[in-house]
């Protein structure tokens, strides 16, 4: 039952990772290193995390440099951030890449709330599924005679209080992310 248990607890704290990357990576008007780091370049023939050729810093809250360490990859950075999706035109001077995030209006903002919730309720639905799994494989083990009734009973109280504990986790992440992209 133990390792049921601890099955259980590892999915859903990669779960509840996940959904910290996916937030991290959403674009709330201030500048953020996170949002560069699905972007690869291509590097003499080889895709290459944007961070591993070039420096990336935010010295002001609207703004991302990257300054790469071989000015050659620069054309590749600039067509690499012009491809992704994030939306943002880059500033390139010949020897760093200037992203300027424009300030969201309130409209743009409601919508990258709804889009935070409705990531927040697929990860709801993901410990759910996790939970269910737990308690089919707990009844499993019943059957087989591996634990005693009052121990799948026991194992399904335990289960749905550490689902309980991640489902609070996600809830909190989640109204810090509104509340980030709701600040003006």
């Amino acid at each position: 039952m133990q390792s049921v248990l601890e099955t259980c607890e590892s999915k859903m704290q990669k779960s509840l990772e996940s959904l910290s990357r996916e937030f991290d990576g959403l674009r709330t008007g201030r500048a953020s290193t996170t949002l560069l780091d699905k972007i690869r370049v291509d590097y003499y023939g080889a895709e290459t995390p944007i961070n591993q050729v070039a420096t990336i810093s935010v010295p002001e809250a609207r703004t991302i440099v990257i300054q790469p360490w071989d000015k050659s990859v620069l054309s590749a950075i600039e067509r690499a951030i012009l491809k992704s999706d994030l939306g943002l035109p880059p500033n390139n001077d010949g020897k760093l890449i200037r992203l300027n995030f424009p300030p969201l209006n309130e409209e743009r903002r409601k919508q990258l709330v709804k889009g935070a919730k409705a990531t927040a309720e697929q990860s709801r639905v993901a410990m759910r599924n996790i939970r269910r799994e737990a308690i089919d494989e707990l009844k499993r083990m019943e059957k087989a005679s591996e634990i005693s009734e009052d121990e799948r009973k026991d194992g399904e109280g335990k289960v749905q209080k550490l689902t309980d504990s991640f489902i609070e986790k996600i809830n909190s992440l989640s109204d810090e992310k509104e509340k980030e992209i709701m600040e003006i």
